[in-house]
């Protein structure tokens, strides 16, 4: 079976890089491996997380239930922080979301072939964050009775939106995301759910994997109606990875509050979104290929570019920050200058020197090829990339809030159990979603990763390379 080892490989002749498919591999070989942990079942460790998504998810459950006993004073909302975790948490769920789109759509239409082994997860990874993130604006809105007043939807009251809300852009904004996403995800399926239909033993699976395979025959004709389909898509989706964090930050730049009325706001929260994303996907697919022994397909070089991905966003979040400051400076506003001051060395330095370790500086390892070659390295990386993501988005709400124009409200936000809880059971959402996903559905993209591989050359010959072609 294939392990790291197979990493120390010798260069592609054609490009000079390591192969994107490691060992001898042929076509059946890779549908094997992809298709072992559904249908002979996944090892200990998978039910052992799958237990722990569960029991966070129940607390999310528990949180949720007495927030709508008791209402949102539970929380620790105050004057003037009326904003607490439940925007924080919106925000840092839809910036994971981002790497999903940008390495589907993106990465494709620049023909980008490393993506196929990660763009699946990364597509459903995007899927999972996007139910995170409307979950908070869900909850956090007071009366949830009357949340469908979102909706643009005629009633007896001809009470219509407020379409000069951000909010209510957000609300837009995050369901196209969500449903392109979803259409994306699921068509990019359709071969590979034929292959789960065609090994499938039980009747039961045979019938739902043919369901959803929608009567695929690999014909040319649908081949031809697939890869139209899966274009067109990746055409829409691109823009949505521009537009969508874009809108969300304007929830902060359309404001008149110092600190948050910046037009560096929409590049600025793109830049950190793709961050958070990549370093969410190597943060779930390290173990993943590890657990599955998928080490020859997802190999070092995916994870090295994905670092140099982070790498670059990084370095353009770290430029934003030193741009704000200098914003601040620049424009001679009294109340700009003393809302940067404050978040640097205020009641909440802590917190901003916390995100500015995490996020500016951890990703500097990844200039050094042994470093961003280690897979343990770039998991413990990742995982502070995370924890800088989530503390500039409570940076930028918490420290532009609790200290407004009149000194009088000022006053000193802290969280309360069930903010804590809350956040905590939305990893339970995302997780139990994930292990299922990997559970039931193929995680690598079976009909993606065969393009690239030498067999899928025209010219390519078996007898050219000492060993018998494997089966489609």
């Amino acid at each position: 079976m294939a392990t790291d080892a197979l990493d120390n490989v010798s260069l592609d002749p054609v490009d000079g890089r390591a192969p994107l498919i490691l060992g001898r591999e042929d076509f059946r070989a890779v549908t094997d491996d992809v298709v072992r942990p559904i249908f002979e079942g996944p090892p200990k460790v998978w039910w052992a997380v799958l237990s722990f998504a569960l029991t966070l998810l129940s607390v999310m459950g528990i949180s949720i239930a007495y927030l709508f006993w008791e209402g949102t004073g539970i929380w620790g909302l105050n004057n003037p922080v009326g904003w607490g975790w439940a925007i924080i948490n919106f925000v840092f769920w839809v910036g994971i979301g981002h790497a999903g789109t940008l390495i589907s759509a993106i990465l494709f239409l620049f023909r980008q072939k490393w993506r196929t082994s990660i763009n699946r997860a990364a597509e459903a990874m995007t899927l999972f964050a996007v139910a995170c993130a409307l979950t908070f604006p869900g909850i956090h809105v007071g009366r949830v009775w009357v949340a469908y007043y979102m909706a643009p939807v005629p009633n007896q009251m001809a009470m219509w939106p407020n379409f000069r809300s951000p909010l209510l852009w957000d609300v837009f904004a995050v369901s196209i995301y969500g449903t392109v996403s979803l259409l994306f995800w699921y068509t990019g399926l359709i071969p590979d759910l034929a292959t789960m239909r065609d090994r499938a033993k039980s009747l039961i699976s045979k019938r739902l994997y043919g369901t959803f395979a929608l009567g695929w025959r690999g014909s040319n004709r649908h081949w031809l109606h697939y890869e139209r389909a899966y274009l067109l898509l990746a055409a829409l989706a691109t823009p949505l990875v521009l537009s969508v964090h874009s809108i969300v930050s304007f929830d902060f730049a359309v404001a008149q509050l110092p600190g948050w009325h910046t037009t560096i706001f929409p590049p600025y929260f793109v830049a950190g979104a793709i961050f958070s994303g990549f370093a969410m996907v190597l943060t779930l697919m390290i173990p993943v290929r590890k657990l599955f022994k998928w080490e020859h397909i997802i190999t070092v070089r995916h994870m090295e570019n994905m670092c140099k991905i982070i790498l670059l966003t990084g370095s353009l979040v770290g430029y934003a920050y030193a741009m704000e400051f200098f914003i601040a400076w620049y424009g001679a506003n009294e109340y700009e200058r003393y809302a940067f001051i404050n978040r640097a060395f205020g009641p909440y330095a802590w917190a901003y020197w916390t995100m500015v370790s995490c996020n500016v500086i951890s990703p500097q390892f990844f200039w050094f090829k042994k470093l961003r070659t280690n897979p343990a390295f770039i998991f413990v990386i990742t995982i502070f990339v995370n924890i800088g993501m989530w503390f500039e988005r409570f940076v930028i709400t918490v420290t532009s809030l609790h200290r407004d124009f009149l000194p009088s409200s000022w006053d000193y936000y802290r969280p309360t159990i069930w903010d804590v809880s809350t956040f905590l059971g939305s990893f339970g959402l995302f997780l139990t979603l994930f292990t299922l996903f990997v559970r039931f559905l193929p995680a690598i993209a079976i009909a993606e990763v065969k393009t690239v591989m030498p067999q899928a050359d025209p010219h390519w010959h078996p007898a050219d390379h000492g060993h018998a072609e494997g089966e489609h």
